[in-house]
């Protein structure tokens, strides 16, 4: 077995294609190990599991579930389900564990694995290492646990979304799921709310053959944006392969980071409850963290990944956490929900927000300051290479600027410019984002750090070689 496929936060891996990291044997192993994990670590008696449509995801599932019965824990099958419906799952119906079998928004050739403990919190990090040995060592509990499966879950949630959020006036909606796990649930759900729904995308197929489920990239949202246009729609929401994941574009089909997303949720959170705790990661803008101060509340940098703002949100009683990368997270406090990040929860807010306010999305935007921002970029470094390449190049800056050290390294350059890299936890990938003042400025940094990285032949620089040539 593959031992890099078991990840910061979850299991990634090939499924398909020549010499796969997951196939049925591999998923049954991993189905024994978390099973005999969560037993002797949480006395856990069973596990909700679920899946996302890839193709393979029924295969895998099956063989994985195999793998937990045999370890003598009960399994619900809760089939077809976006990961926030599998942890809301587990809270509401008092179930010890769950899993989605889901690689999120990754190419349709992968899979993995995402497990929750009780009260949905994430088990990963060291964990994960652990459940790893557990199978390296074949070191597995024996038994024969029940199958049973439960198929009303999105009804419950359904009904639950509707009854705590009410929207002051209708509103028009296109939903792009990218042809992922979440268009079988968002547009029943909007509807549900009083919204009047265009699908775009929402037919369920695991060749995703339209474009990648990730709503952060801005070209993924090009045709929704332009849709939007068309229809004289109040916003265009975007989920991920798995619905943990939001985006969003405003009236004029303009696409957003989730920083600002953030910033929406702050600005009512903080109204209502002045002095909350709000987590974000090392990514998002400089502007998010002074409204953030502005409108009296603690801003919290936290570790990239949604278990790490996750469990940082629950140590810290923050009740709302962002990610650049679209995952929100409502916690008790205020929002009465459970913690864990949740995409249609997120944007049924933000509609209330947008509902009740009166005001056209990009009117809430109009007064923050101008700074230019990159979007993240993905630059390859392989999985062996890419957290030594990272920590030798925070020495490098260290010596040089202010820097914040929490995941990879944020260097400030000054005042208002700053530039981020760190290792990606789901793919061979160094991610980088830049921010300043004026596009001068933006460019200047990125050369800085271009030329850093440069010096590594394991680095492709390929965003550092694209400017150059504009």
């Amino acid at each position: 077995m593959n031992p890099h496929i078991f990840r910061a936060y979850d299991i990634r891996g090939i499924a398909m294609g020549e010499n796969p990291d997951l196939t049925v044997e591999t998923m049954k192993l991993i189905g024994q190990g978390m099973g005999t994990y969560m037993q002797r670590t949480y006395q856990t008696k069973n596990m909700m599991v679920g899946r996302d449509n890839r193709l393979h995801s029924p295969e895998l599932q099956n063989a994985f579930i195999e793998g937990v019965l045999s370890t003598g824990v009960d399994v619900v099958d809760c089939g077809i389900s976006t990961s926030p419906l599998l942890y809301y799952s587990v809270c509401k119906f008092g179930m010890d564990s769950g899993v989605n079998i889901t690689a999120s928004h990754n190419p349709k050739e992968y899979n993995g694995v995402k497990l929750v403990r009780e009260g949905a919190h994430s088990v990963c990090g060291e964990e994960l290492q652990k459940i790893l040995k557990l199978i390296q060592d074949q070191d597995f509990e024996t038994g024969s646990g029940e199958r049973s499966e439960k198929n009303d879950n999105f009804d419950v949630y359904k009904e639950d979304i509707v009854s705590r959020i009410k929207l002051a006036k209708p509103l028009k909606v296109v939903i792009d799921a990218g042809n992922g796990t979440a268009g079988k649930f968002a547009p029943e759900l909007f509807r549900a709310l009083g919204c009047e729904v265009t699908e775009l995308y929402c037919e369920l197929d695991g060749n995703y053959p339209n474009h990648e489920a990730n709503p952060e990239e801005e070209e993924n949202m090009r045709e929704l944006g332009a849709l939007v246009r068309e229809q004289g729609a109040d916003l265009g929401i975007g989920f991920d392969g798995d619905g943990d994941r939001v985006g969003v574009v405003d009236e004029n089909g303009k696409h957003y980071s989730a920083d600002f997303l953030v910033i929406l949720l702050a600005r009512e959170l903080l109204a209502n409850k002045p002095g909350s705790q709000i987590v974000f990661d090392v990514k998002v803008s400089k502007v998010l963290i002074e409204e953030i101060e502005k409108n009296g509340g603690i801003p919290v940098m936290c570790k990239t990944g949604h278990s790490f703002i996750e469990t940082k949100m629950h140590e810290i009683h923050a009740p709302l956490a962002g990610e650049i990368s679209g995952h929100l997270f409502f916690g008790k406090d205020h929002y009465d929900y459970y913690g864990f990040d949740d995409a249609f929860f997120g944007a049924c807010k933000i509609l209330q927000i947008l509902a009740q306010s009166g005001q056209k999305f990009s009117q809430h935007f109009t007064d923050l300051p101008k700074l230019y921002t990159t979007p993240e970029y993905k630059t390859p470094c392989p999985d062996d290479k890419k957290f030594a390449v990272v920590e030798e190049l925070t020495k490098a800056f260290e010596r040089e600027h202010n820097c914040i050290t929490i995941d990879g390294v944020r260097v400030n350059f000054d005042e208002n410019s700053w530039g981020a890299v760190r290792c990606s936890n789901t793919s061979p990938n160094l991610t980088l984002r830049f921010e300043a003042q004026t596009e001068e400025r933006l460019n200047q940094i990125q050369k800085i750090m271009a030329e850093k990285l440069q010096q590594y032949p394991e680095v492709d620089v390929w965003w550092a070689k694209e400017e150059a040539s504009n």
